[in-house]
């Protein structure tokens, strides 16, 4: 895979489509790999006309593991650094959980690179973020598994504490996705690191008023780590801002919402970008 170089630290990343299409810049979730955008979705979002581009956020997969803290605003950062190495102008930029807290960080911080922005099962961090349920946040605390076996049981144990009422518990798709994780790289360390900064984000409302950015908000309304309240106090901050609230989600990106999704992505890039 290659490998882009921005503040101080490597970002591995992969891209999907033809590089003449608009780009579009998946960001992960707290922990996840850029494999935790599954490629079919991304092949999708590529028949959609966009160049896409997926990449391991700092202290996670095969990009620069950290030893130090850091903060959101660092992450939004690397995302700025990630286009500018790759001498992309602007983007479309979409981000899944703590993907959508740095994605309207990188929107407020660097609006001229921002085509449109779509925060996915996200929030405003700080006081005016609406926490888990007890249930839920037990996904957060967990202590990392020593044995491979063990962290595999462990992803699968999560996907399912997370998974929306509509969404019958695929094993077999979530034992090869956990597996996959875990064997590509496994850093609990970055978990805690990442979490660190989420905790330590104030919060972004009032900046979020003042945001001049084409906005798409998606949320569960089964979501249970970032209850879905968070995603309309999103949709309501950041003015024009269009919400989907998809029944029966969770904290996940389901296979039967690919096509929804992707579609309403598009369509807020067809509608402010008429190159797509």
């Amino acid at each position: 895979m290659p490998r882009a170089s921005t503040n101080g630290i490597e970002l591995e990343y992969e891209t999907f489509g033809a590089p003449a299409n608009p780009r579009l810049l998946l960001i992960a979730g707290l922990g996840s790999q850029m494999i935790s955008w599954n490629d079919d979705f991304c092949e999708l979002l590529a028949g959609r006309g966009f160049h896409v581009i997926r990449f391991d956020n700092r202290d996670a997969g095969l990009s620069t593991w950290m030893d130090a803290t850091y903060t959101l605003d660092d992450m939004a950062a690397d995302a700025a650094g990630l286009l500018a190495g790759l001498r992309i102008p602007a983007a479309h930029v979409v981000g899944v959980s703590m993907g959508g807290f740095i994605a309207q960080l990188l929107a407020l911080n660097h609006p001229e690179l921002i085509l449109t922005l779509t925060s996915i099962m996200s929030g405003p961090n700080g006081e005016d973020e609406i926490p888990p349920t007890p249930e839920a946040q037990e996904v957060l605390l967990v202590k990392a598994p020593k044995t491979r076996e063990e962290r595999i049981e462990l992803g699968l144990w999560v996907r399912r504490r997370l998974i929306g009422s509509a969404d019958p518990f695929d094993e077999e798709f979530e034992r090869a996705r956990s597996t996959a994780a875990v064997d590509r790289a496994y850093h609990p360390a970055g978990f805690m690191r990442q979490l660190g900064a989420i905790v330590a984000a104030p919060s972004r409302i009032e900046r979020l008023r003042s945001l001049r950015v084409p906005a798409l908000v998606i949320h569960g309304k089964d979501d249970t780590l970032v209850p879905i309240d968070n995603g309309r106090i999103v949709a309501a901050a950041i003015p024009g801002a269009r919400l989907i609230e998809i029944e029966g989600m969770g904290h996940d990106l389901p296979r039967r919402v690919w096509g929804q999704v992707a579609d309403a992505i598009a369509e807020l890039a067809r509608e402010n970008s008429p190159a797509l």
